[in-house]
C-alpha cells in the first residue's frame, strides 16, 4: 500500500473513531476554529432547531442559548493567539454541546497565558463557592464597580452562567508549555424545569 493510501486510511479511521467517541459522549455539535458573531448565530439556530425537535421547555431553551452565547463570547474575547498550532488569529477555540435525558453540557476550550491561570482559577473557585443570592449580589457589584480587563468583562460571564444554570462550573487547565495552557470550561443546564 502506498504512503498516500496509508495516510488516507489513517485519516478515515480517525474520522470514524471520532464519530464513535462523539456518539458515546452524546455530543450533538462539535466545532474547532475561530469564534465569530456569525458562528454564534449559526450555533444558536442549530441548537434551537434541535431543542424544538426534542420539545425541551422554553425556560431550558433560553438557558441553553444564554450559556452558549456567554461561553462563545468568552472564547472570542479572551482566547490567546495560537501561534504554535494553527494560526495567529485571536478567538480560536473548541465548542461542544452534548445532551442526555437529564441535561445539556456546553463545553468550550481555548488557549490562555499561564500568568492568567491562577487568577482565573481563584475567580472560578469563588463563583463555585457562592449561593445563587451571593452570585446575584456579586454580579450587580461587578456591574457597578468591577474593573474591566483590557478585553472587557470583569468575570461577569462566568458569574452569569453560574446564576442562570444554578450549577457549579466545571473547569480544567491543561498546561501546553511554559507560556500557555488550554482552558476547558463545561456548563451544565438541567433539561427539567427548575
Amino acid at each position: 500500500m502506498s504512503q498516500v493510501l496509508k495516510n488516507n486510511h489513517s485519516a478515515l479511521e480517525f474520522v470514524y473513531e471520532f464519530y464513535l467517541k462523539m456518539k458515546k459522549s452524546k455530543i450533538s455539535l462539535a466545532y474547532e476554529g475561530e469564534i465569530t458573531h456569525q458562528i454564534t448565530k449559526a450555533f444558536t439556530a442549530l441548537a434551537e432547531s434541535s431543542m424544538q425537535r426534542e420539545q425541551d421547555y422554553t425556560t431550558v431553551q433560553k438557558k441553553v442559548f444564554h450559556v452558549m452565547v456567554e461561553c462563545l463570547q468568552n472564547v472570542s474575547k479572551h482566547a490567546e493567539r495560537d501561534f504554535n498550532y494553527y494560526s495567529s488569529k485571536d478567538g480560536r477555540g473548541i465548542f461542544l454541546i452534548s445532551k442526555d435525558e437529564k441535561e445539556y453540557n456546553i463545553t468550550t476550550g481555548n488557549i490562555i497565558r499561564n500568568d492568567k491561570v491562577e487568577s482565573l482559577r481563584e475567580l472560578l473557585e469563588k463563583i463555585n463557592s457562592m449561593t445563587k443570592e451571593e452570585l446575584t449580589k456579586l454580579y450587580k457589584q461587578q456591574i457597578r464597580e468591577g474593573r474591566l480587563s483590557p478585553k472587557g468583562g470583569a468575570g461577569l460571564g462566568f458569574i452569569d452562567i453560574a446564576r442562570k444554570t444554578g450549577q457549579k462550573l466545571i473547569y480544567s487547565f491543561l498546561r501546553i508549555d511554559d507560556e500557555n495552557s488550554f482552558f476547558v470550561l463545561t456548563s451544565t443546564i438541567p433539561r427539567v424545569k427548575t
